[in-house]
């Protein structure tokens, strides 16, 4: 058996990844084409951010907002350990779709690029710019119905990760002049909280220049910005039985322990 073929993460039904260094992705390989959804009637169109890269989104709407109406804006990250996982894939597509429909808002789901072709930093750097790009870009859409003064960040797994490392870079530089982040909303984020757990098995994978366990973009504990997040508030979305569920609590009970300013609960 030929040595590279050895499997040293199975993470399926998402990815495998095998000791020569290539990944099978399983996980967000099917396209949905952007347009009008009959059920929802809610709208969504590709915009291309940066030609250069390839870093790209898909923006919806409801098709119920009349000319010139302004709706939040909501710029979502998807999941997937940094690896897999797109905003064009049916489970993205429907559920931002659905979360459309319900909030009525306007959201722009970012197409980061994923490793291990391209590692970590690359998806945060990606999200940091889709995230500047949607408060000053050209896109007609977001000009005409977003409004760019009560903006939120969400994403779940990873997604949820790179929110908080965009909110905690918000607290040190602008998303941009007329921007203001009003709060994030972290669905069963990724973090790490103990050494060697599969957490962390992932996050090497994705980011092999990392220090580990305690590098500050997964371990909330040795992140300094914790306490200076830029935005009001914060909500936290936890499954019961969700592998990740631990992390979330750990990510929680620090955040309360930061000085940032909790003022939320439990429910």
């Amino acid at each position: 058996m030929d040595s590279g073929a050895e499997i040293v993460l199975d993470f399926s039904p998402y990815f495998r990844a095998y000791k020569d260094g290539h990944v099978e992705k399983f996980f967000g390989r099917d396209v949905v084409p952007p347009g009008t959804d009959r059920v929802t009637g809610v709208s969504s169109k590709d915009v291309q951010i940066f030609p250069e890269t390839g870093v790209s989104a898909r923006v919806f709407v409801p098709t119920t907002i009349s000319p010139g109406e302004k709706l939040p804006l909501l710029v979502y990250f998807h999941g997937g350990g940094f690896v897999v996982g797109s905003p064009f894939c049916s489970v993205y597509h429907n559920f931002v779709t659905s979360l459309v429909k319900e909030a009525e808002v306007v959201v722009v789901s970012v197409d980061y690029r994923l490793a291990p072709e391209y590692p970590v930093p690359i998806a945060y750097e990606d999200s940091w710019a889709a995230s500047h790009a949607s408060g000053s870009g050209p896109e007609p859409i977001l000009n005409e119905h977003a409004d760019l003064s009560r903006v939120f960040l969400s994403g779940d797994s990873a997604g949820g990760n790179i929110v908080h490392n965009m909110v905690a870079q918000a607290g040190e530089e602008s998303l941009g002049e007329k921007v203001t982040l009003l709060g994030s909303c972290l669905i069963h984020p990724h973090f790490i909280k103990r050494e060697g757990d599969d957490s962390e098995k992932i996050w090497r994978l994705a980011c092999p220049t990392t220090s580990g366990s305690g590098d500050p973009r997964m371990n909330p504990i040795s992140d300094a910005r914790l306490a200076r997040i830029g935005c009001g508030r914060v909500l936290i979305c936890l499954a019961e039985i969700d592998w990740l569920r631990d992390e979330g609590l750990f990510y929680y009970e620090t955040l309360v322990k930061s000085g940032w300013g909790w003022r939320g609960g439990d429910f």
